[in-house]
């Protein structure tokens, strides 16, 4: 592994999730001398809970799991409008998972064994996905570019204001939940903040972004 990589993965976190003991354990091992911090899971719903709880750089999951399966969790994710950079590992080659993963934009779908080949590839792939900051995907078609503040749909790009912006974000960092609380001190920077504000606001950026977003968390907040 070339030093440019290592010294990318030293500095993130990764979730690796696999029903089978001994393959949890020998991956795991391997990933903790990558990776600043690694967390394991046995199936996909213990995966969701450390998603939610860590927020990891990366997740590596099998597809076979008891429970939710390692598509259905990249499908879930996906759903809340989670971008997290997921790579996949299939003991088949399964047409039709391989048309989903292109569509669930997958850094890659391994299929087993795992070599060291394989496993550079895909991380390699991790990190120059994860290169270009200033853009970041919204849903498929569906772009933020922090470089001139836009966001670049299927066919039109439409300007941020400065608080549609850090709104953006904040929601794109918490990967979850965003509170009034916590939008009033990032949004409104210490001004006191209105909810009548806070809906005018998100009411706009709407106009700018695909259907749904971001979604209102009644009486708590909004996420994406």
């Amino acid at each position: 592994m070339s030093p440019d990589l290592l010294h990318v993965l030293a500095q993130s976190d990764v979730l690796y999730a696999e029903d089978e003991l001994g393959l949890r354990e020998q991956l795991g091992e391997m990933l903790g001398m990558l990776f600043k911090s690694v967390y394991l899971a046995k199936d996909g719903n213990e995966a969701l809970e450390l998603h939610d709880k860590f927020s990891p750089d990366l997740i590596i999951a099998d597809v076979q799991m008891p429970g939710l399966n390692g598509m259905d969790l990249v499908k879930t994710l996906r759903k809340r409008g989670d971008t997290t950079p997921i790579i996949i590992l299939s003991a088949h080659t399964n047409t039709q998972d391989m048309l989903e993963a292109i569509e669930l934009s997958l850094v890659r779908y391994i299929v087993k064994p795992i070599t060291e080949t394989k496993l550079v590839e895909a991380l390699e792939r991790f990190v120059s996905m994860n290169q270009n900051p200033q853009m970041q995907l919204l849903r498929e078609g569906w772009y933020i570019n922090w470089t001139n503040h836009s966001i670049q749909g299927p066919h039109n790009s439409y300007k941020l204001t400065k608080r549609e912006g850090a709104l953006m974000q904040l929601l794109l960092a918490k990967k979850g939940i965003c509170t009034y609380a916590q939008i009033e001190q990032n949004v409104w920077e210490g001004e006191e903040m209105s909810l009548n504000a806070l809906r005018l606001l998100v009411k706009n950026l709407r106009k700018k972004l695909p259907d749904g977003l971001p979604k209102n968390i009644q009486g708590i907040g909004y996420s994406l």
